[in-house]
């Protein structure tokens, strides 16, 4: 007996002891031109490697596979791979997904859902999946069959949220549900900036706010944002706009998959007028989804986002977006979408590039510190 607990010991050690890192580049500036940020994955036997999408708000992996119909011309050759296979309608993780049903012959379960203006279709399958040096086998993800539109991330989507296929649910024995990273500016060239997984390795002094669950939208990170500061003033903003409501699924999340903050309109109205009135030159424009936009240089006041127990204050390079021919800045914030997440403020990637965010669910805590890489 004693023996047989050594090596367990031994494996359980293993699982814990070593640093996980893996690269992250811009999908912008790599061969994936997606506005995401991605990771390289390893997956199947022997592996292929593809660029997946990293993304904080969806569960389910999804890989684009040999035969399918609208997907990118880099695709997992799952055939090849001696470890793969599909799942059946019996599988406990056929029950896990968005809308599963039976393939004709009832031995594959498939789950269809939309991401960004797309559809797909999966067939839920098992391979193993290899992230820094960590080798993770029979990982449960979508073998995409089909989908429909160019917004979803070529080479594929690999899952952060808190639901059970995510990642982080998928490795709790190797991660502690525990994982931080760090964005490079969207424009960078290379794999700079980094995902930490597991416990080990992350910053011990850190500044965080509670992580909150939302019944009803409960994949998704959410946090108590009580406030917004523009230059030395709190702006005035009707404290229902960004409370927390798990009854209606309202607040405010942390995502790494939107690229500029949405706040819901009051929020973003006061946080805009209090930006124009300090940068004050008179010619505001618009351009694309941005009203606040001027054509001479500024100088731009800092947006302090405070949360519970935490402030976080931007600065110019988390706050302003420039044209590409750089003739035109824009305030890179907009108000929330007047759909189903009109309720919903997002901090989304612009505004975490070059930070280190810790995600530590087993404490509830959401961490955040200034780190440069770029």
């Amino acid at each position: 007996m004693q023996a047989k607990d050594q090596v367990r010991l031994q494996y359980l050690t293993s699982l814990v002891a070593k640093k996980s890192v893996v690269p992250i580049a811009s999908g912008r500036q790599q061969i994936v031109q997606s506005p995401t940020y991605i990771v390289r994955a390893s997956i199947g036997t022997p592996s292929q490697t593809l660029l997946m999408a990293m993304d904080t708000s969806n569960d389910a992996a999804w890989i684009p596979c040999t035969g399918c119909t609208g997907c990118s011309s880099t695709v997992f050759e799952n055939a090849k791979s001696i470890t793969f296979h599909t799942l059946g309608c019996q599988a406990p993780q056929c029950k896990q997904v968005p809308n599963p049903s039976c393939d004709a012959t009832g031995n594959t379960c498939i789950f269809n859902m939309t991401y960004g203006g797309s559809t797909i279709a999966a067939n839920l399958s098992q391979d193993t999946i290899s992230l820094a040096t960590d080798s993770v086998p029979s990982y449960t993800f979508g073998c995409l069959r089909q989908t429909t539109s160019n917004s979803v991330p070529p080479q594929g989507l690999l899952g952060l949220g808190r639901g059970p296929l995510s990642l982080l649910s998928q490795t709790q024995d190797l991660y502690q549900s525990t994982f931080s990273y760090c964005l490079p500016n969207f424009r960078s060239l290379n794999f700079s900036g980094s995902l930490r997984l597991g416990p080990v390795g992350q910053p011990l002094k850190i500044k965080s706010t509670p992580l909150l669950k939302n019944p009803r939208r409960p994949s998704l990170y959410f946090v108590n944002l009580i406030g917004i500061r523009v230059g030395n003033k709190v702006v005035d903003i009707p404290p229902s706009a960004i409370a927390f409501n798990p009854t209606t699924g309202a607040g405010t999340i942390i995502d790494s998959g939107t690229v500029f903050t949405r706040l819901v309109e009051p929020a973003y109205v006061a946080v805009r007028d209090e930006f124009r009135r300090r940068v004050k030159v008179a010619n505001v424009a618009s351009l694309g989804g941005f009203d606040t936009c001027y054509n001479v240089p500024i100088v731009a006041p800092s947006i302090t986002l405070m949360f519970a127990g935490m402030n976080v204050t931007l600065p110019e390079d988390n706050l302003l977006i420039h044209s590409t021919a750089g003739s035109i800045t824009c305030l890179a914030m907009a108000s929330a979408p007047n759909n189903v997440n009109s309720v919903l403020n997002v901090i989304a990637n612009m505004q975490q590039q070059n930070h280190r965010i810790l995600f530590d669910v087993p404490n509830s805590r959401l961490g955040v510190a200034r780190e440069l890489c770029t």
